[in-house]
């Protein structure tokens, strides 16, 4: 039986696999780089192993190191989590002459399945529905551009070794094919150490819909139903969740038949993904299998009330599976939420730094859940090497429109400084309607923010009363307010408010707004060191974060996904603002300044060189991802001020231009 296991990854995924294994009396063993040394996942696990400097390819990558820890360590088996070595066939051979188990498949079916190539030939052989497409690898640009005329743009290039959105581009035309396959190989080659890239027909409008299986080695053969996985930005996936909106239990049958079918054919032994992408007609297509676990596993744990951690461990034990097909039931709807360290505001651009302050949310209903599976806490790093997921927010109610409140509120409730984050953002795509009636693609962010996401994208008139009122409330509890009028100020707008009775409940009050005969409770049980604020309005619950008290009269809120900068005072005060001056903005029109930080891969300019509009100017790497910065006008280059190779950090300017 399986005693230590060896955890070969890093972050929330070691952690989440460190619990389930705690639960099973399992120790466990973590490996770690130098940009590792003081995570949680280390600090976690029984013992800790140092392996190497930040880079991948030099530690979490490195087959021979993962080994010699495991030996030295005396551990049985080794999970692999998810990317890194959890698709690699060479280490599960290696593995398997070291007589250490391997917690996934076999390496047969990973050679067949793990390999995008390889798969969509045998599905094919199987007759299962597929993309058109070219499944050989492809190198030379020529031929890339003659496949895809042949096959028909839009196309997808996709890494073969790949997941999780690296090596993906979308191509519209033959002029974007050859800069993106140079991107897609380049990033393939730095996530998966293969650089093999191949075409296939852009579905339009799809969803991406996935079913799990679960196989142990005597052959049975079950599945746990689907994920939607349709929110995506850059081929990441954002929101999941269980069931699908748009699955009848025909079409759930139909796809998850030939999913265990494939899996049947390369013996499948452990818990693995087919996902599919299905048009608005209900017609679905191959995409791939995934022979490991699932980032978005939780949401499937939530509904079903099976934990695919250990059910692995029991498989690559040997054990048969104590489930059946007419165990699985879908209880309920589940909602997931990846919290990024990335700032929406510049097109989802990765954010490094130190984490301050980090407030997880709380459960306020017994018959609800929150899950939190992170890596991180107050002083943790958002490394630059790194996929930049801070943490998986999953949700579970009864039905999917009290899922989806639930989320938003267990979102409000996240308080994360230090690092730009996208918390905002899921907030604002979970209040969206279409996303709440279920009419949802893979396109959903590109239709519902064409110009991308701004600032207070869903500040209305509702919200804009809670912010005043919960101005108001901190402003009275600061002040210890006895009564005269006052005056909110926030982008122009001013209101004014009355405070008509102090403290008539416990740490509440009555206020008037204007002379309008409008009254409102407020109530709360708020600290002033707090973060959060639960903020009762005539009793509908609110949440609030404070995120800054300048002095008694300034504050800067958040309420759902708008954040507010108020001021209030005495009205006579507050007509003295219109004679402030207005703050200029910088002029950035004659440079390029970096939108992130990382790593120079390549410039394509130098100084004095005409350029056009569109013309690649420069390529930043940035936690595995390759950015293309193009020149938004015709102009000259003045000065490039960076090399190939060298660091660079946001807002940092790289090339001025005449």
């Amino acid at each position: 039986m399986i005693k230590k296991i060896l955890i070969a990854n890093r972050g929330e995924i070691a952690c989440r696999i460190i619990k389930t294994a705690k639960k099973m009396k399992i120790k466990t063993v973590a490996v770690y780089s130098d940009a590792d040394r003081q995570a949680d996942f280390v600090k976690q696990a029984d013992e800790s192993y140092y392996i190497g400097p930040p880079s991948p390819s030099e530690s979490y990558l490195v087959i021979k190191k993962i080994i010699e820890v495991a030996k030295k360590s005396k551990s049985d088996a080794i999970h692999p989590g998810y990317g890194f070595l959890s698709e690699n066939y060479n280490f599960v051979k290696a593995l398997e002459k070291e007589k250490i188990k391997f917690i996934g498949p076999n390496k047969n079916a990973i050679i067949k399945m793990g390999d995008k190539i390889e798969s969509k030939n045998l599905a094919n052989k199987l007759k299962l529905n597929i993309i058109p497409g070219h499944t050989e690898a492809i190198k030379d640009p020529k031929k890339a551009i003659k496949i895809a005329e042949k096959i028909g743009f839009p196309v997808l290039l996709k890494a073969s070794a790949g997941g999780g959105g690296k090596g993906m581009r979308i191509v519209e035309n033959r002029k974007e094919l050859e800069p993106n396959l140079k991107a897609a190989q380049g990033e393939a080659l730095n996530s998966f150490g293969d650089d093999r890239v191949f075409i296939e027909k852009y579905i339009t409008n799809p969803r991406h819909i996935e079913i799990q299986i679960l196989c142990d080695k005597h052959g049975n053969q079950i599945h746990l139903g689907e994920r939607e996985c349709s929110i995506q930005r850059r081929y990441q996936k954002v929101i999941e969740e269980c069931p699908s909106p748009f699955l009848d239990e025909e079409l759930r049958n139909a796809m998850a038949e030939q999913a265990l079918k494939l899996a049947k054919e390369v013996k499948y032994d452990s818990a693995g993904t087919v996902e599919f992408v299905v048009d608005d007609q209900k017609n679905f297509y191959f995409l791939e299998m995934n022979t490991r676990l699932q980032v978005e596993h939780p949401v499937t744990e939530l509904v079903t009330g099976v934990d695919l951690v250990e059910q692995m461990i029991n498989c690559a034990d040997g054990k048969k599976l104590n489930i059946r097909q007419k165990d699985i039931k879908l209880n309920g709807w589940s909602i997931e939420s990846r919290i990024y360290a990335e700032d929406p505001l510049k097109d989802f651009l990765p954010s490094i730094g130190r984490i301050i302050e980090y407030e997880e949310p709380t459960n306020f209903n017994v018959n609800e859940i929150i899950r939190n599976d992170t890596g991180v806490s107050s002083g943790s790093d958002i490394s630059i090497y790194y996929d930049p997921m801070i943490s998986k927010l999953a949700v579970h109610a009864k039905t999917r429109l009290k899922s989806i409140d639930l989320m938003i509120n267990a979102l409000q409730q996240y308080y994360i400084t230090g690092v730009d984050h996208n918390i905002a953002f899921l907030i604002s795509t979970l209040k969206n309607n279409d996303f709440k009636s279920g009419n949802i693609s893979t396109n959903f962010i590109k239709e519902n923010y064409p110009k991308g996401y701004s600032s207070n994208f869903g500040l209305n008139k509702s919200l804009m009363n809670k912010f005043n009122m919960a101005a108001v409330y901190v402003y009275s509890k600061l002040n210890k307010f006895k009564g005269n009028n006052i005056s909110l100020s926030s982008k122009k707008r001013s209101f004014d408010y009355q405070l008509k009775e102090e403290k008539i409940l416990e740490d509440g009050y009555l206020i008037r707004l204007g002379d309008k005969r409008n009254d409102f409770v407020i109530s709360s049980n708020w600290k002033n060191n707090e973060k959060v604020m639960c903020l009762k309005i005539d009793e509908e619950l609110c949440f609030v974060k404070v995120n800054e008290i300048k002095n008694l009269n300034q504050f800067s809120l958040t309420i759902e996904d708008c954040t507010l900068n108020l001021t209030l005072s005495s009205p006579q005060i507050e007509k003295l603002f219109a004679y402030m001056p207005a703050i200029k903005a910088e002029d950035l029109s004659k440079k390029l300044i970096s939108p992130m930080p990382g790593l120079v891969k390549s410039l394509s300019i130098k100084k004095g060189q005409p350029i056009k509009q569109g013309q690649e100017l420069i390529v930043i790497e940035a936690m595995k991802m390759e950015n293309i910065l193009k020149s938004e006008k015709d102009c000259i280059v003045d000065d490039v001020l960076i090399k190939e190779g060298s660091s660079v950090s946001t807002d940092e300017v790289l090339i001025t231009f005449k």
